[in-house]
């Protein structure tokens, strides 16, 4: 069993995260690496205690990114910190030649997020991809599976998104994701977009132009110290794509929604594919449902409801009845990652984490989407 040492900076909910499931890697069938947290990084010392406390692994805690990356013993990073620190972090690891796991966008805008494209041409040898577990969970994998098979036909329509409601209650206080100058001004769609665009993305479904919908619906917040502060940042985004299929070379529209204001929805991604064979749909509101419809001509068109259960890309000791929830979507993704690092290419195509590459498409779109809802104007994708 191969063992690959692992840095956190950014202590915060994932990197608590990543913790839980290194601790459970022996849940993992057939896994022949695995991950040991052995340095922390973050400047809140509540944070750095929980990691002493809890992951006895760990040898190293310190508030400063450079002395972590300093540690030879350190092969691998995941980084969960705001948006504005991606490019200087990012780079700082991939330099030192510690892979990494950075979280979404990869930059706070298209500018940072070149930086580090071009961070990772001059280093070959480091292996990079960005955070997103919605794929993984069983529904979406059947769905995954069907497009690689190309089972749905000429495809009529795609919608994916991620809605919660988080920001509903407007008496919350602001925090950064709500500021321009740390969360960047794509705002709910460089936080909540790349879950929504990363099977699209996978499946080869680029974008060519775009047409969005922007919101600001909470203009001001309380700051926290009696008064209020300006949101600065968008709440919604609905954006209509026009996405051209490789597979026949016919194009389709994808309509793609990221809010943070959604009413009744606690957190929910979401999948739907309609084609002129097949449809399959999937919410995490039923994360262990799919919804699918198969057509023949002249035929009855009949949605089925199907419970998938454990059906997970990379095998653990839970039976194939029992059913599958966020943590285990955690466990799933990195698997992929270590999977990926250590045996040079994913189990699978949609087993898999996403690319650099594909994170500066996103930035394409956010960055078209930003100019089609100021000049009220379909904006091509370059």
């Amino acid at each position: 069993m191969k063992t690959v040492k692992f840095g956190i900076i950014g202590c915060g909910l994932m990197g608590r995260e990543l913790a839980s499931a290194a601790a459970r890697w022996l849940h993992l069938l057939d896994m022949d690496a695995k991950p040991e947290i052995i340095a922390v990084c973050d400047q809140n010392e509540s944070a750095l205690a929980w990691f002493r406390q809890n992951v006895p692994s760990v040898t190293q805690a310190t508030a400063d990114y450079r002395e972590l990356l300093k540690n030879d013993e350190v092969e691998a990073v995941y980084c969960a910190v705001p948006h504005n620190l991606h490019q200087e972090i990012y780079t700082a690891i991939i330099s030192a030649g510690k892979h990494l796991m950075g979280e979404k966008p990869f930059g706070i805008d298209k500018s940072a997020n070149d930086a580090i494209l071009r961070c990772i041409e001059e280093h070959p040898g480091v292996f990079v991809r960005c955070s997103s577990e919605f794929p993984f969970s069983p529904a979406v994998q059947r769905i995954c599976d069907m497009i690689e098979n190309e089972e749905f036909g000429g495809i009529i329509e795609v919608a994916s998104g991620f809605l919660h409601s988080s920001d509903l209650d407007t008496n919350k206080p602001i925090n950064w994701k709500r500021k321009i100058s740390f969360n960047g001004e794509y705002g709910c769609m460089g936080d909540l977009g790349m879950h929504a665009c990363h099977v699209p993305f996978r499946a080869g479904w680029m974008p060519m132009n775009v047409r969005a919908m922007l919101s600001n619906l909470v203009p001001e917040r309380p700051d926290g110290k009696g008064g209020m502060a300006v949101c600065e940042t968008w709440d919604n985004a609905s954006l209509l794509c026009e996405v051209n299929n490789p597979a026949d070379g016919c194009t389709f529209p994808w309509l793609l929604k990221t809010y943070r204001i959604a009413p009744g929805e606690k957190d929910t991604w979401y999948l739907e594919v309609r084609g002129m064979k097949k449809c399959a749909g999937f919410s995490s509101k039923n994360i262990n449902s799919i919804q699918l419809l198969d057509y023949t001509n002249g035929g009855e068109q009949a949605w089925q409801h199907v419970d998938m259960g454990h059906e997970t890309a990379f095998k653990t000791i839970t039976g194939g009845i029992f059913e599958f929830g966020f943590p285990d979507a955690i466990l799933q993704m990195w698997a992929a990652f270590v999977y990926e690092l250590v045996h040079g290419k994913p189990l699978k195509k949609f087993a898999a984490c996403v690319t650099p590459g594909e994170s500066g498409v996103s930035h394409r779109l956010f960055t078209a989407a930003l100019e089609s809802h100021r000049n009220r104007t379909t904006v091509p994708v370059e």
